[in-house]
């Protein structure tokens, strides 16, 4: 870990004023799961580390017309929310599949939306791949078992993170703060695949940042919930993951919403799926149409292809467990 200035601001209007207009030269510590880690593998030198524990307002949980949560909130206030898990199961599912239960009690939601992947190449800090301003992704001729079946090139990373695929399922929206004010950015839209921004993941700049995650209400007689696959049941990241969100009336599906999870460099929305269900009578029949059309675009690596069976066999079993 190399020397950085910490600095502990008071209020939230300060901290757009402290960030650099540059990338990685001024970093953000709110729960610091991850960014512990990158500063004591020198992945990142910043010169500057920002302390958001120490602004007043940003964990809290409310549930009054929909629900609002602070950016600081953590992921085992999240998991254990009575409001959260008996009106959005999917995301406390999710929040309660995450990591270890020392690690819940330290991440933070908005840290969990914006957490850098796990690529082992990218992790490596004597490999300079495409995302970390190198010229190729080294996971195309080499070990690539847990890479993307979806939105891959020119850099082939899944999306880390379980709160995402499940507030995107949810139809979740962003509060960020920046030099200009506030701004609602939508989940769906805050994900850029490589092609579109190689060396970052979402559409904030460096300046700007979450302060809160807004979520509507759901519709009546709406179901949902959230499958993960890995490999260590106790801490691991998705293998593969499915949020499936429902709305149902009766046996029959009004509205579906289908997102993956550890098989894009974004969570991935299979409209697809959610077409084989929307106005239907949902049956066995129905779903596996459903598990078949959201692997209809996969494009695997040499050695992950076995995702395939697998993410058609978790979104069958994520949709079973709704009927």
């Amino acid at each position: 870990m190399v020397n950085f200035e910490l600095i502990n601001p008071k209020t939230l209007e300060s901290v757009p004023s402290l960030l650099s207009k540059k990338w990685d030269e001024t970093m953000l510590l709110a729960g610091g799961t991850d960014l512990l880690d990158m500063l004591k593998e020198r992945l990142v030198r910043p010169q500057r580390v920002v302390n958001l524990k120490s602004v007043p307002g940003l964990s809290y949980i409310k549930n009054g017309a929909g629900l609002e949560m602070g950016a600081l909130t953590t992921i085992a206030e999240i998991a254990e929310h009575a409001s959260v898990r008996k009106n959005f199961a999917v995301l406390a599912e999710a929040a309660e599949s995450i990591a270890t239960p020392q690690l819940r009690n330290m991440g933070t939601l908005g840290g969990n939306l914006c957490q850098r992947p796990r690529c082992w190449y990218f992790r490596a800090k004597d490999i300079v791949c495409i995302k970390k301003g190198g010229s190729k992704c080294y996971a195309v001729d080499g070990l690539n078992k847990y890479h993307c079946l979806f939105g891959g090139g020119p850099s082939f990373i899944v999306h880390p993170s379980d709160s995402a695929p499940a507030l995107m399922a949810l139809g979740a929206s962003l509060d960020v703060l920046g030099p200009q004010g506030k701004e609602e950015i939508a989940l769906e839209d805050f994900y850029e695949l490589p092609l579109d921004n190689i060396r970052r993941e979402h559409i904030l700049q460096p300046n700007q940042f979450i302060t809160a995650v807004r979520v509507p209400q759901p519709a009546p007689g709406t179901k949902s919930t959230y499958l993960k696959f890995r490999e260590k049941q106790s801490l691991d990241f998705a293998i593969v993951s499915v949020a499936a969100v429902l709305q149902m009336e009766g046996k029959v599906c009004r509205k579906a919403s289908v997102v993956l999870g550890g098989v894009a460099p974004i969570p991935w929305r299979v409209e697809a799926a959610e077409a084989e269900l929307n106005g239907k009578q949902l049956n066995a029949e129905v779903i596996a149409k459903a598990a078949n059309a959201a692997v209809a675009n996969a494009n695997p690596m040499t050695q992950n292809a076995y995702k395939i069976q697998l993410t058609k066999v978790m979104v069958r079993r994520a949709l079973e467990r709704l009927v």
